[in-house]
């Protein structure tokens, strides 16, 4: 009886001197949620709670995050350390407080795929977010799928026209129509995938993917860049790749025209990148930050104004950490920060907060830290520089 309780004890022991698994370790194991419910049996507070999943999402890159409404947004898919899709793919954000909900469970139907590379884009008019396209290891998508924020239903649409399969494509919404710009597209092996230049349009109303007759100076095939919708009638495309070679060009598209023009730009301009973030600030300006050159993920941040056509770079301390694939969302927050009345603002900001989730170093550490940014203090800074 003896031996036996020694021997029992030595287990424990040994037990209580197992190294604990990093939080990145905990998320991409299966076994993670059997290890904390055998860790916090011995907890006190295991009487008062039951062993709770994840509260927030692990880390990530090539997601996206939707705003739905003022304080809430979808995130949806992305890919985590030692290449693992996230078994997490899909979650809420409410601003009020900045807490998470798991959301997989939330909607009905059938889920996209896990992918990367991705987009989702919110329609107001409608209440629903579409999904296109990304890909999945080896599988690239060009499926559609809808998720009603009403009724919280998943639908795949059986879409008519030709549209490839495209990852790290832009997606912008106007007047309820979905327009896809450039992206990766895959080539039969051996040959390397192919970037695309081409503009897709799809019509929710009628299903049917089509290709506009576009004029002017069009950008060359790229992926990884950014789109932002201005005033509601131009889009503004910088940067992206087409490997080997980044670009920091900027091109806009005149949506009542359906005219492309390259956009001469004074100021220090960002130096080439992909799969940097971007967010509209106020009516005649967007903010670009971090990314990727090919070698190292990138830190700086610049704003672009419309109206004159200069970019000004910003330095803050909270986009100080490199990040790549990495989603900027601009959302109101409670508790926003107010500067002084002598601070001249912008009125039409967008909203109070700029929001910055997840994305990657490029040396192996995946984000899943939420940065708050206010869109007052970017502004401000604006004007300081």
């Amino acid at each position: 009886g003896k031996r036996k309780r020694k021997r029992d004890r030595a287990a424990e022991e040994e037990d209580d001197n197992k190294v604990p698994k990093t939080e990145e370790e905990e998320n991409t194991s299966s076994d993670s949620v059997v290890l904390y419910i055998q860790r916090s049996w011995r907890s006190p507070l295991s009487l008062c709670f039951p062993a709770a999943p994840l509260l927030s999402p692990s880390g990530r890159w090539g997601q996206t995050l939707c705003p739905i409404d003022a304080q809430t947004a979808i995130l949806i898919g992305g890919q985590g350390a030692r290449m693992q899709f996230c078994k997490d793919p899909m979650w809420k954000l409410c601003t009020e407080d900045l807490s998470w909900v798991a959301a997989e469970t939330l909607a009905e139907g059938p889920t996209p795929e896990a992918r990367i590379g991705h987009t989702a884009i919110y329609d107001s008019d409608s209440k629903r977010i579409f999904v296109f396209g990304g890909s999945k290891n080896k599988k690239w998508f060009n499926d559609v799928h809808i998720l009603d924020t009403q009724s919280w239903k998943w639908t795949m649409v059986e879409a008519r026209g030709n549209v490839p399969p495209l990852a790290y494509h832009s997606c912008s919404m106007f007047r309820g129509e979905l327009f896809v710009l450039g992206g990766v597209f895959p080539r039969p092996n051996p040959e390397p995938d192919g970037c695309s230049d081409s503009l897709y349009i799809f019509d929710p109303q009628l299903s049917v993917w089509y290709q506009p007759i576009v004029t002017g100076d069009q950008p060359s095939p790229r992926s990884g860049h950014s789109a932002c919708v201005m005033q509601g009638r131009k889009i503004y495309v910088f940067g992206g790749w087409d490997t080997p070679v980044c670009y920091n060009d900027m091109y806009m598209l005149d949506l009542g025209l359906m005219e492309f023009s390259a956009v001469k730009t004074t100021g220090k301009a960002p130096s080439p990148r992909s799969w940097h973030g971007s967010a509209v600030l106020s009516d005649t300006k967007f903010l670009i930050h971090g990314g990727y050159n090919g070698n190292n993920a990138l830190s700086d941040a610049f704003v672009f104004d419309i109206d004159t056509n200069s970019w000004t770079e910003v330095t803050l301390p909270q986009l100080s950490v490199p990040r790549a694939g990495h989603s900027i969302v601009t959302m109101e927050t409670a508790g926003c920060s107010r500067f002084p009345e002598d601070v001249e603002v912008n009125a039409g900001s967008v909203g109070n907060t700029l929001l910055v989730f997840g994305g990657g170093d490029n040396e192996g550490n995946f984000y899943s830290d939420l940065t708050t940014v206010a869109v007052e203090e970017l502004l401000a800074a604006i004007q300081r520089g």
